[in-house]
């Protein structure tokens, strides 16, 4: 039996890219804050221009909910305000990069809404996480959700 192989050359692009699932930005890599703060890391500006320049591609993307999220360690209500001032801090990176307000809804969740297990070290390391959820299409709130997805809005809408 003759067996044919083939081989593909994958080119790897130096430049990293956004993919998009279930309505989610998917980054290469997370947005990093300095530990306790709202202060984003410096290495996280590379993903900040990656969102922009994914809204700049997709204007027919009306709302970008940015949701923070924490794990449950410490105090609850110090973990929804972190959050909240996190969701803040990226929708003003955002905005400096030209990206229009009004496009964007900065929303912290806090410890609400876990992903995994927040007994583990692991599990609390997936919990603490930023995402960047398509909120609205063409002025139309996706599947009839309220645009802040049950968060607390961290910024007021601009004007």
């Amino acid at each position: 039996m003759n067996v044919l192989l083939t081989v593909a050359l994958v080119v790897l692009s130096a430049d990293p890219k956004v993919e998009i699932a279930d309505n989610k930005l998917l980054l290469p890599q997370p947005i990093l804050f300095e530990t306790g703060k709202a202060t984003i890391k410096d290495e996280s500006g590379a993903m900040l221009d990656l969102v922009k320049n994914t809204l700049a591609e997709k204007s027919y993307v009306s709302t970008l909910r940015i949701e923070v999220h924490s794990d449950a360690q410490g105090n609850e209500k110090l973990n929804q305000e972190l959050s909240q001032a996190r969701a803040k801090a990226i929708f003003e990176a955002l905005v400096k990069r030209g990206i229009d307000c009004k496009r964007l809804l900065a929303v912290g969740f806090g410890s609400t809404k876990p992903i995994a297990d927040n007994r583990t070290a692991e599990g609390r390391a997936q919990n603490r996480r930023t995402e960047f959820v398509i909120a609205a299409l063409r002025g139309k709130a996706i599947g009839g959700m309220p645009l802040d997805g049950g968060g607390v809005v961290a910024a007021p809408p601009c004007e």
